[in-house]
């Protein structure tokens, strides 16, 4: 019979002389790094890199272990290039775009634009962050918030970025990627749904309702003992809230916020009315200028991979390899690009913390595209 002892004590003399060899070779491709510094280039070698993969399977012997080698010798060229990217940060050799580091952001003197009107959630979201006095305005779509940002009519806007029982808002993340904004910094708002009217309004005379659709969603569990009500869909919950001020009419009610309801003269006829207790919108905050708050804890960012089996597992490694925590990561389709993707990653870390700039630069060198979104 075999003795498993044994075994081991074979494996563990292997494993000593992998070790060593792989220092060994380490050694040699911080050679290489500064061979790429003098010359001027890159790291990613993907001709050299194919030709080494074809060449080691070559020399398998076991025809079942060429899987299993091709996988090894891909990690270890892997790590070979993040500790590359390493010494090319320790060496000045940085990608870094300038940024203006700050030590708060100046709630006081500044101009907010959000979207929606008064007594939407992002309304809410602007109070909780900026307090009741900040200077603010209201648009109508996301995108013209962007806009105001981008053209200098406003410091900061006000944008939601995902709920905790809906998921992402998917819009918000397009837009993005799409203009230069950065995120600042992000904030929370509860969202307690509320069925609001006029007052007299009778629960039993009751034919419509109005909210944003994720409201209206959000409170399917209520809507659904009142099957007879028409759902109606609005741009957001105050602008639901709104149209029952100005329509006065009592057969109709919205689903909004307690804040609505006291900008606009509304009862509450029924509180409690959301499917879930714990429902949160974030929101994050934008600004045209590409700059950060010296202690921020979490950085955003988006880039793009190449349809090709292992490219997303490869740029995502070099998060793990850094030691940083990843939060989430969302897909996004790139328009115009059938069955193409960008994905937006959260993950932990500060832009002067050297760990996040190793990682950005190994995805920089790596993805067809990056975009730093925000270290807030």
């Amino acid at each position: 019979m075999l003795d498993l002892n044994e075994i081991r004590d074979d494996i563990d003399k292997i494993d000593r002389q992998l070790v060593e060899l792989f220092e060994e070779r380490m050694k040699l491709t911080t050679e290489v790094a500064e061979y790429k510094i003098e010359t001027g280039k890159k790291v990613l070698d993907p001709v050299r890199e194919k030709a080494k993969l074809e060449a080691v399977r070559k020399l398998v012997k076991n025809p079942d272990n060429v899987h299993a080698i091709d996988d090894l010798f891909s990690q270890i060229m892997a790590n070979s290039r993040k500790n590359q990217y390493m010494l090319l940060e320790k060496m000045g050799q940085t990608l870094r775009e300038p940024y203006e580091a700050i030590d708060e952001i100046d709630k006081k003197d500044c101009k907010v634009v959000y979207q929606g009107v008064p007594g939407a959630y992002s309304y809410a979201a602007m109070i909780n962050f900026f307090g009741r006095d900040v200077d603010n305005f209201n648009v109508s779509t996301w995108r013209d918030a962007m806009e105001a940002v981008k053209n200098g009519k406003a410091d900061y806007a006000v944008l939601p970025i995902e709920n905790s029982t809906t998921g992402i808002v998917a819009d918000v993340y397009d837009l993005l990627q799409e203009y230069d904004n950065y995120i600042i910094a992000e904030t929370y708002v509860k969202i307690e749904h509320l069925l609001l009217g006029l007052p007299g309004t009778n629960l039993d005379s009751v034919t419509a309702v109005y909210s944003h659709p994720q409201g209206l969603m959000q409170c399917d569990r209520f809507l659904d003992t009142h099957k007879d009500w028409q759902r109606i869909s609005q741009a957001n919950t105050a602008v639901a809230a709104k149209m029952i001020f100005q329509e006065h009419n009592k057969t109709h009610v919205a689903i909004a916020s307690k804040e609505a309801a006291e900008i606009y003269g509304l009862d509450v006829l029924k509180s409690g009315i959301a499917d879930q207790d714990n429902n949160t919108t974030r929101f994050v905050i934008v600004t045209k200028t590409r700059k950060f708050v010296k202690d921020a804890k979490k950085t955003s960012i988006v880039f793009e991979t190449a349809n090709e089996a292992g490219t997303l597992y490869n740029l995502l490694s070099h998060i793990i390899y850094n030691g940083l925590n990843m939060n989430k990561i969302e897909s996004r389709p790139i328009e115009g690009r059938q069955w193409e993707f960008r994905f937006f990653v959260d993950f932990e870390g500060n832009i002067d913390d050297p760990r996040v700039m190793n990682a950005l630069r190994g995805i920089q060198e790596e993805a067809k595209a990056i975009k730093l979104l925000g270290n807030y």
